[in-house]
């Protein structure tokens, strides 16, 4: 796994593995390109691949990953008949999960509505108490 995928990765799992039910079987694999994909998969077999841009600063490939991990987690959860909404807002609870975006030269977590940062992408175990 290249060195941007696998630090992005390890931010964003931290926030998976504290605060979401279902987690993934990552496995490192190799595009049709030839270039680096980690793909994460449910225990059914199902999965999708997960990468980051190249050319951007870190915070901009740790929001692109947190995004494409929240669209699995959310499909993950759906699929176990839960509710789907990973990261939940902790201003809206039920109703819509947070957004990653880059704020200053930092990946936060937010609430799409109201725009309010939550925390840091890596942080949210400490804003849920765990």
């Amino acid at each position: 796994m290249n060195g941007d995928l696998a630090a992005a990765l390890a931010v964003v799992r931290r926030d998976l593995s504290a605060t979401c039910v279902v987690q993934p079987v990552v496995r490192e694999e190799v595009d049709f390109d030839g270039d680096p994909l980690v793909m994460l998969y449910e225990p059914d077999g199902s999965g999708v691949g997960v990468s980051v841009p190249v050319g951007v600063g870190p915070a901009e490939q740790v929001v692109e990953l947190a995004e494409q991990v929240k669209d699995w987690a959310v499909e993950a959860l759906a699929a176990r008949l839960l509710p789907a909404t990973w990261p939940e807002c902790p201003d809206h609870p039920l109703g819509h999960p947070l957004g990653a975006r880059v704020v200053g030269s930092v990946a936060v977590w937010a609430c799409p509505r109201s725009g309010r940062v939550v925390a840091p992408v890596g942080a949210l175990a400490e804003v849920a108490g765990g």
